[in-house]
């Protein structure tokens, strides 16, 4: 089981021994591939975590970009955060339905927003459900909570600055798609995609930093897993994946190295494989 850091990871019986502090906001940030048909605040309204709040991914966005959920201004993040009570003083866990998934995307937004004490669950709901642990369907009971924000601009990239990385190879692009699709073997599920990765990339599909009860391996499992993928951990690591939401399962795994020089590359490949001017490598790395 790995140890418990609530600016990273920590595990179900932690937050099962901290259920009832004052303090904790826990957080649904279940979303899901729309191709899967599930509807992921009908399953946090039939049954979450006591006291969950649930985070929506699609809202808690940039209403103004063609891409998909990317990052929200500041304005509109501390305004959804305080209409889910989320602020000042408060340690925020978050969890997903599949198990390590979307909860780190959001565990990624709030360190984008200069916020700390920030956990995600290691397992997710699964392990949670698994043993046998407390569920409700009541709606939470919420006050205002003011957040101070102060915006982390290193942790985001954009494909100007990701298109210098890779031409220069100043920094470790780490790709978190399946290996078929980082090849270029098999369409992208997303129409009008070009298929392949960027050039000078590596590929550590998200799910290799797994055990196979779905909780993260240990720092030093994932250390060695991104070393034999070829990824130079001495150099600043950007991360990228579909849509920006596995990118950051790869994010968070390097924090929890130690490793504080990452970024994530919001638009991911849904911008990059349409955008016109920037070259797709295929094959192996």
């Amino acid at each position: 089981m790995a140890q418990d850091d609530p600016r990273t990871l920590v595990s179900t019986e932690w937050l099962a021994q901290h259920l009832k502090n004052p303090d904790l906001r826990i957080l649904d940030g279940s979303w899901h591939m729309p191709a899967e048909g599930r509807d992921a605040r009908a399953e946090y309204e039939a049954e979450h975590i006591p006291g969950a709040r649930f985070f929506d991914i699609d809202d808690v966005s940039d209403a103004r970009s063609d891409l998909p959920h990317m990052a929200a201004p500041v304005e509109k993040f501390m305004s959804r955060m305080r209409a889910l009570g989320v602020g000042d003083g408060h340690q925020v866990v978050i969890y997903d339905t599949t198990g390590i998934f979307s909860a780190a995307r959001v565990w990624w937004n709030f360190k984008l927003m200069g916020q700390d004490n920030v956990a995600v669950l290691d397992g997710g709901l699964p392990k949670w459900k698994a043993e046998g642990r407390e569920l409700e369907d009541l709606p939470p009971m919420i006050r205002d909570r003011h957040m101070t924000v102060r915006v982390q601009n290193q942790l985001v990239r954009d494909v100007t600055q990701v298109s210098a990385a890779s031409k220069l190879g100043s920094h470790s692009i780490i790709d978190a798609r399946s290996a078929e699709r980082f090849r270029g073997d098999v369409p992208e599920p997303r129409e009008g995609l070009r298929a392949g990765h960027i050039p000078g990339s590596r590929n550590v599909p998200y799910a290799t930093l797994f055990n196979d009860d779905g909780t993260m391996k240990t720092p030093e499992d994932c250390r060695a897993v991104f070393e034999a993928a070829g990824v130079d951990l001495s150099k600043p690591a950007i991360t990228s994946c579909g849509s920006g939401v596995t990118a950051a399962i790869l994010s968070l795994a390097l924090e929890r190295l130690g490793k504080t020089d990452h970024s994530l590359y919001d638009g991911s490949w849904t911008e990059w494989g349409q955008f016109p001017t920037v070259p797709v490598a295929t094959g192996e790395a």
